[in-house]
């Protein structure tokens, strides 16, 4: 499976729906290049199940902290834009989400989650019978994470299988470390945060940052 890292994101129009109850089309690399912003788009598999309104509302919680860092937070599933609106109309107390004010995509023809190839999708069968192909898995997606820089390229890719909730401060992290790299052409080193030293990209800046930690 090829990975979407240091690629362009794929330029596809994709259905969405606001806490407003609002559908609309976003294209995700039109929002990083267009607005001059990064974003994160995180993939989890269905509405109303169970890790992942944990998810949801951990990056609504760093909202603005993203924001702070010209950064743009979308979620996405395979669900309809209506399964979403109904998610974001249901209560926390009761697994819902709602409070989340960013935009979810609804990748419900799949299009945008095969090009990325997060499908759980273990094993296609053509069926002569019927002349379609037959599939094993739930054809959702894996909990998969993009960072785009404001070009639209891919910065990060990293995917959890469907148990494994994310670490929102990490996501924080990257775009600390990717937003250091651009402005100080420094690389960051295992374990980097905000306001710890960076190395110089060569062989004496990794020896000077080895010999001083």
């Amino acid at each position: 499976m090829a990975t979407a890292v240091g690629k362009k994101f794929p330029d596809l129009n994709v259905d969405a729906m606001n806490e407003m109850g609002d559908t609309f089309k976003i294209n995700v690399l039109e929002e990083a290049v267009n607005k001059n912003k990064k974003v994160v788009l995180f993939w989890y598999p269905k509405d109303f199940t169970f890790v992942c309104p944990t998810e949801l509302h951990a990056f609504q919680a760093a909202l603005g902290e993203f924001e702070k860092r010209n950064t743009i937070v979308i979620g996405a599933s395979c669900d309809t834009p209506e399964v979403h609106f109904a998610w974001l109309s249901t209560s926390k107390d009761n697994g819902g989400i709602e409070g989340v004010t960013y935009p979810l995509l609804s990748d419900s023809n799949r299009n945008l989650s095969s090009i990325l190839g997060i499908l759980d999708i273990t094993n296609e069968t053509f069926d002569e019978a019927t002349q379609t192909v037959q599939v094993e898995g739930d054809n959702v997606t894996y909990r998969a994470t993009y960072i785009i820089d404001e070009e639209g390229i891919v910065q990060h890719e990293s995917i959890n299988n469907m148990p494994l909730g994310r670490n929102v401060g990490e996501y924080l992290r990257l775009v600390d470390a990717l937003t250091h790299v651009q402005e100080k052409g420094e690389v960051c080193p295992a374990n980097w945060e905000e306001g710890k030293d960076a190395m110089s990209p060569n062989a004496k800046g990794t020896a000077e940052y080895l010999a001083s930690h």
